[in-house]
């Protein structure tokens, strides 16, 4: 009895003192305004297709200009017509355009900027958010051109991966995939909708055309996914291999909760109402799992009086506590406070769970409420400490004392895995660099990359905080558009 006591004070000891740490904002002095605006430059960095005069980021070139495909409408089955597919984003360090992870990226810089357009424009980056969220829009657009229709991938991913180009020097084959009636794939489809609703609503007190061109997507999308189920590597083999999805039923979840938002149309509050599956408890946010972030969404609804959505507003605090280390069942966090999900990019469920705090903080707030967790109750503010807290180790408050942010500070990752910035500009040298002689002189080339990779967060430490900067070290040391866009509205929060 005297060691279960013992234990109980202990664990009360500990508990309190996390309590009180979580309560303390962090003042390790990082310029999160000025990390705030390498993120943005990062996205142009990602841009494929014709680069706009006002481009910044001056070391890319113009790429992938020939991603234009002659197809038969569907529709129409006796005419042809062009789908143009220049534009929109690579993934990662490599020339490709995977339309889920994409669309991902989109619905989360959309969120970022609904969700934190104030503290945007208070930074004066406002306008560079919506402009990142056209590029990705606009590419969406022209891959939806028929309502059961849409395009989910540009390239080969294995002959892609299989030569070390810049994106303006391509040879690569560059099929595109799509989804259809007869080939469907809703998990797709219904991200997509999510996106173009999230970014109707940041760009309807702007552009209320353009807003209503894209709720009109969404919609489309939303019930091309409910006809037609099943996942989109059924139907775009190609994509299997490097972004398989697990199932569909969070996307419709994702989807509906962004065109309720959008429309306020009860329709979609019905669906979210009647799913029998509405995720239970998750342990990740992120490109391939969105249920907890449909919880997060209708637990603002429940905090603002909607009684009947009590039961996601419980799924989505689960996750809120067990992030902040007062949960039942509470997520890994590394001996230097980093939260830790996966090993391979774990920088991506960091960023992603940031932001999931930060707008619950927001959310409580502004019902005047606070949390309710297991074994403590948690104040607005302690959620955006501890999302601060996440921002500051990845910003270079960590036990190696480095920026997990490329250009931020003097100590970041030098050799990030990324084709276009490990090889020379092509504003610098002409001569193309071909698939073999890539790896040869870049790839393998133990020097840090001609070009600085500005404002990409890379995977990110291991689980033990350490971190190898190597090209070769792709699970540590690529990054992904997919990991930036929340990091943005995070920043945005806590700057």
């Amino acid at each position: 009895m005297s060691q279960l006591r013992n234990g109980s004070s202990q664990w009360l000891w500990t508990s309190t003192l996390f309590i009180v740490l979580l309560s303390m904002p962090m003042t390790h002095g990082a310029n999160y305004g000025e990390a705030l605006t390498k993120t943005l430059l990062y996205f142009e960095a990602q841009r494929s297709g014709k680069l706009p005069s006002n481009q910044r980021v001056n070391w890319r070139g113009d790429s992938a200009l020939r991603d234009v495909y002659e197809v038969k409408c569907i529709i129409c089955a006796d005419c042809n017509k062009q789908v143009d597919l220049t534009g929109g984003y690579y993934d990662a360090g490599d020339n490709m355009k995977f339309g889920f992870p994409s669309a991902f990226t989109t619905t989360m810089l959309a969120w970022s900027s609904v969700e934190m357009e104030s503290e945007l424009k208070a930074h004066q980056e406002h306008q560079n958010v919506l402009a990142a969220l056209k590029w990705a829009t606009d590419y969406l657009i022209n891959a939806h051109p028929e309502p059961n229709v849409l395009y989910g991938q540009v390239g080969d991913g294995y002959s892609d991966h299989a030569c070390w180009m810049r994106p303006e020097d391509m040879t690569t084959p560059r099929p595109s995939y799509r989804i259809d009636a007869q080939h469907p794939g809703a998990d797709l489809a219904g991200e997509t909708a999510a996106a173009m609703a999230a970014a109707s609503l940041a760009f309807a007190p702007y552009n209320a055309d353009y807003a209503e061109k894209l709720i009109g997507h969404a919609k489309d999308l939303f019930e091309f996914a409910k006809a037609h189920p099943g996942v989109y590597q059924s139907s775009i083999s190609n994509a299997g291999g490097f972004y398989a999805s697990s199932g569909y039923e969070d996307e419709l979840l994702w989807a509906a909760a962004w065109l309720h938002r959008a429309t306020n149309n009860q329709s979609y509050l019905n669906y979210l109402n009647e799913a029998s599956n509405t995720g239970g408890p998750r342990s990740v946010f992120a490109w391939d799992d969105k249920f907890v972030g449909a919880q997060v969404l209708m637990a603002k609804l429940a905090l603002e009086g909607n009684e009947k959505l009590d039961g996601y507003k419980d799924m989505a605090e689960s996750y809120i506590c067990n992030c902040a280390q007062v949960g039942n069942n509470n997520f890994k966090k590394t001996q230097g406070g980093l939260l830790w999900f996966l090993p391979w990019n774990n920088l991506q469920y960091t960023t992603t769970a940031s932001f999931l705090l930060s707008a619950y903080s927001k959310y409580l707030n502004a019902t005047n409420k606070h949390l309710n967790c297991p074994t403590a109750s948690l104040q607005p503010s302690q959620l955006l400490n501890l999302a601060r807290a996440q921002v500051d180790y990845i910003l270079g408050s960590n036990p190696k004392n480095m920026s997990y942010m490329v250009g931020f500070g003097t100590n970041y990752p030098k050799s990030p895995h990324h084709r276009g910035a490990s090889i020379v500009s092509i504003k610098k040298s002409i001569t193309a660099v071909t698939c073999s002689a890539g790896f040869d002189n870049w790839y393998n080339n133990p020097g840090p990359n001609p070009n600085v990779l500005t404002g990409a967060l890379v995977g990110g430490p291991d689980e033990n905080d350490a971190y190898g900067d190597a090209r070769t070290n792709f699970q540590q040391s690529e990054p992904v558009i997919a990991t930036v866009a929340p990091f943005v509205g995070v920043l945005a929060a806590v700057a």
